[in-house]
């Protein structure tokens, strides 16, 4: 075998039935991602001979006598990139970078017809993180990124500082490293909903050459814990083994294989014999909490913290205030409905994984794909008994997280694997791991009342709501008690009443997803008060406006009000203007039947037209604290050092922290180095969920950053002996009345005297803000056969001060995109036996380039009082009120009022026969 990868000549023998991907990865070339591993999603994408191939599918044996090129090879030989890749940057067309190699090298083979219909060239490749509008405009040779002057970074379109190294294929993922000596992992997972492992022989896989070591629940800590990252572990049930001799799902791991390659570990995990009880179990949370139901976790409540365990209760919450009755008995209407919300999986193209070693002292370094290391690092210290100092948990880039990897789903069983071994360790998911061994969006349940007076006064609000956490209660409650939160709060009402159960089931665990629980619950509540001012013949829109809070006044639900939550910003106000702008453009338009509205699309002869809004408020961090430390230095050169916790995965968290320090210190972004998501680098981070990468970690910067401008000020001015007022931060100096002092040789001064320039900044969280968002829709509908165009999309953010305009756009787009996916066709479905049917992109139906269109995003003026420099959070709201909008979009088109997820077309087309809606002629012309 020879073969040419990016100008290299290779002569090594593929291994038997070894495909072009891994091949390419045990040669360096890491840029070659590993999404699938079934041609679906096109991060794996190199071209052979000049032609786009998916190398998980391409054998690599075919590659002999061939030229690979990988993204790593795309530039120039001396140095210069392609304008691909340029174009790339300078739009900044993408956000975790996994999937952007496979974007890339599809591009660049791309010729002029195939670039007129991008919808069909990209049909295999996947983005979860942009919304695709981003890339369009790379391809298409818009620029956004800009390069203001020091001091001026906020506020401004200032790129990724990984940019480029993600187009170059350069950027290091969790798993992209050589670890010499690295031994690999597989898991055996359960075949059954609820058994009882009676015994296991694991002869025959220790047998297996290269296998080292099989780990069974034997081998596993006794002690139990929730795989959930919180600052507070006691939010979550000690509910979960390492390893257990009792499984409660089809795929719950059984045992673990430690070989010298995959391929033998997973020829060790088919050698095990493993002898199961089969126990009943239940599937359905309703079911799971009746009489005589088959309990999943027989634990004592107050020590596992599970509600009521015989009942299948992990948490609950209830609560009213005023007397619902007597606000429903007010009432001159009253709506009644239940909605329901499905399964969804995260779908991060980077699947989970971890790799960890002993280092030369003895202590455990786990690199993985966690959202949260400090918080992942104590619980591997508090799970095998070791001290703080023998941990250190790092985080590389990591593609795509969404809440998916605020968990340990891998790092605990490698860790025990390596203390075992004392060898490095690799545990990879598969992507169907990700499906039946990872984690999901909650299901729910959402039985909502609410009444009101015809003058559109809102009078009461009641819901009862069951949320099916799975077989494990990781972040079962907390989704629970959020979803209940502000999706009530944001109404005013003064009647209201909450009953809400998480449960348990033998299905796949849920977990954290954008949006914690309020997208599920504002689905319900949104569709009903549109549906409730329909009945009094209201507009839905301004029904809501009435019944919206005001800036100061309080966010009450039945559990109460929250002591630290505030309105420290209120753009709700002018969302709905955004809003009502779109409406009256679209009415104009249409009295002068005119296509001439900004994103409109013509509508085919028989559809059904209709709009809906929704709105939606998010608190700006989770109750009781979530806590960032940050530190900035001031480095030989005269540049600076930043060092924070907090883990980048396509949230912009790093730009935004570099554009803070920048504006603090009065320099340019370029001279600012960051370091972070290492355990190693501050004392602590919560980590980056729960929107916080801004709000929380960004008060930390802003803080440690003026912290260390008043040193270097302090410094300067007695050094120089003059007053503090008359010396200030300029470009790379220090300006005072008898000119500049150079950065560089204010350092010197201070080394020579003992003294180092550096400053730390902290904050707990607390007290928090709420962002705004509200979402509408123009819509059209096939009722021959359901199906649904989107004419218009149109969202308004209240972010308070944008600090990175192009990127805070990105994740609005990103996050509408996937709330679509999972109003259309997202669904991880599970059969009567418990087992995941969608074990993969092909089946389980991810929003393409085709799917998406491009959403109208406007940011609101405000300014927030608690969060740094004015900004408020924006990655997991713009997701929760895209499906009640689309939803009331629909029932405006059609006069059908749809109540489950998601919106199939073959769902809306029988929902439309159902009600008698006529079948009108199509145009044969659509398009």
């Amino acid at each position: 075998m020879r073969v040419d990868v990016n100008g290299r000549s290779f002569e090594e023998e593929p291994r038997p039935g070894q495909c072009l991907r891994t091949y390419l990865r045990e040669r360096g070339c890491f840029g070659v991602k590993k999404g699938c591993d079934a041609g679906d999603c096109g991060a794996c994408t190199v071209h052979v001979d000049g032609e786009p191939v998916h190398s998980c599918l391409y054998p690599a044996f075919r590659a002999d006598g061939r030229a690979v090129t990988t993204v790593e090879g795309l530039a120039s030989p001396d140095g210069e990139l392609h304008p691909v890749q340029q174009r790339f940057l300078d739009a900044q067309g993408f956000q975790c970078g996994f999937c952007t190699a496979g974007f890339l090298m599809t591009t660049a083979a791309l010729d002029a017809d195939q670039l007129a219909d991008l919808p069909r060239a990209f049909k295999g490749n996947l983005c979860r993180c942009t919304g695709y509008r981003a890339i369009e405009d790379a391809i298409r040779g818009v620029r956004h990124v800009e390069t203001p002057g020091a001091g001026e970074s906020v506020g401004r379109n200032l790129p990724a500082p990984a940019g480029p190294q993600v187009v170059t294929g350069t950027a290091r993922y969790t798993l992209d490293i050589d670890v010499p000596g690295l031994l690999h992992m597989k898991l055996l997972r359960s075949p059954h909903a609820h058994a009882r492992i009676t015994a296991v022989d694991t002869s025959a896989a220790l047998r297996v050459p290269g296998v080292h070591a099989v780990l069974t629940h034997h081998d596993a800590p006794r002690r139990h814990f929730s795989t959930a990252r919180h600052e507070h572990p006691t939010e979550d049930p000690d509910d979960t083994r390492v390893l257990d001799d009792t499984v409660r799902h089809i795929g719950q791991r059984v045992a673990a294989v430690v070989a010298d390659s995959e391929a033998a570990a997973e020829e060790g995990c088919r050698r095990i014999e493993v002898t199961y009880d089969v126990l009943p179990a239940v599937l359905d949370p309703e079911e799971a909490m009746r009489p005589g139901a088959p309990v999943v976790h027989d634990k004592d409540a107050a020590t596992a913290r599970i509600s009521r365990p015989r009942d299948n209760v992990v948490g609950e919450t209830h609560g009213e205030t005023g007397d619902v009755e007597a606000g429903f008995a007010e009432a001159d209407e009253v709506y009644e409905g239940t909605y329901r919300t499905q399964r969804v999986q995260h779908a991060s193209l980077e699947t989970h994984g971890a790799v960890a070693w002993l280092d030369e002292n003895g202590r455990l370094t786990v690199r993985s794909t966690t959202q949260s290391p400090f918080l992942t690092r104590r619980a591997l210290c508090a799970l095998y008994d070791l001290p703080r100092d023998k941990v250190r948990v790092v985080a590389g880039r990591i593609g795509g997280g969404f809440g998916g990897k605020q968990e340990m789903l891998v790092e605990d069983i490698v860790a025990l694997a390596v203390l075992r071994l004392r060898r490095p360790v690799k545990l990879e998911y598969t992507r169907a791991e990700q499906f039946h061994g990872a984690t999901t969006r909650h299901p729910f349940t959402i039985r909502v009342k609410a009444g009101a007076r015809h003058d559109g006064t809102l009078t009461a609000l009641r819901l009862h709501v069951v949320s099916d956490t799975g077989a494990y209660g990781n972040h079962g409650p907390a989704v629970l008690f959020h979803s209940v939160g502000e999706s009530m709060a944001v109404y005013r009402a003064p009647h209201k009443k909450v009953d809400a159960f998480s449960v348990y089931t033998h299905t796949v665990p849920a977990g954290a997803f954008r949006g914690y629980g309020l997208g599920q619950v504002m689905f319900a509540v949104e569709s009903a008060l549109d549906e409730l001012a329909r009945r009094l013949g209201l507009d839905p829109l301004e029904f809501k406006a009435k019944n919206i809070i005001g800036p100061g006044e309080p966010m009450i639900t039945p559990g109460g009000e929250e002591e630290d939550l505030h309105i420290a910003s209120y753009g709700l106000d002018q969302c709905l203007g955004v809003v009502r702008r779109a409406r009256a453009e679209q009415a104009e338009q249409a009295e002068h039947e005119e296509q001439t509205a900004p994103g409109c699309a013509p509508v085919p002869d028989g559809w059904l037209v209709g709009e809906g809004t929704a709105l939606g408020m998010i608190a700006t961090g989770p109750p009781g604290g979530h806590i960032a430390d940050a530190k900035a230095a001031l480095l030989p050169d005269g540049s600076f050092g930043l060092a924070v916790g907090t883990a980048e995965f396509g949230n912009g968290t790093t730009t935004v922290h570099r554009q803070i320090a920048a504006g603090e210190l009065a320099t340019t972004v370029d001279r600012i180095t960051v370091r972070q998501s290492d355990t190693d680098v501050v004392t602590h981070d919560t980590g980056a969920f729960a929107s916080t990468g801004v709000m929380v970690a960004g008060k930390a910067t802003l803080r440690a950053s003026r912290a260390l401008a008043d040193l270097l000020l302090d410094f300067a001015a007695a050094h120089l002996r003059v007053a503090r007022a008359d010396c200030r931060l300029v470009e790379e100096a220090v300006l005072h009345p008898g000119g500049r002092l150079p950065l560089k040789e204010l350092y010197e001064a201070a080394r020579t005297v003992g003294v180092s320039f550096s400053a730390d900044g902290h904050f707990d969280g607390t007290p928090r803000s709420v962002a705004f968002n509200a979402h509408w829709f123009r819509l059209a509908v096939d009722p021959g056969t359901g199906e649904i165009r989107v004419l218009r999309s149109v969202h308004a953010a209240d972010a308070g001060k944008v600090m990175n305009p192009m990127q805070c756009r990105g994740q609005v787009e990103g996050g509408v995109a996937q709330a679509l996916g999972a109003t259309l066709f997202e669904d991880v479905r599970v059969d009567v036996r418990g087992e995941v049917e969608t074990a993969a992109f092909r089946r389980y139906r991810l929003p393409q380039y085709a799917d998406i269109p491009r959403t109208e995003v406007h940011f609101m003026e405000t300014a927030d009082a608690i969060g740094p420099l004015g900004a408020k959070s924006m990655s997991e709201s713009p997701f929760n009120p895209v499906a009640p909008a689309f939803a009331n979009a629909l029932r405006d088109a059609t006069g059908v009022r749809f109540t489950r997820l998601p919106l199939t077309r073959d769902r809306v087309w029988l929902a439309l026969r159902e009600a008698g809606v006529p079948d009108q002629p199509r145009s044969s012309s659509s398009s």
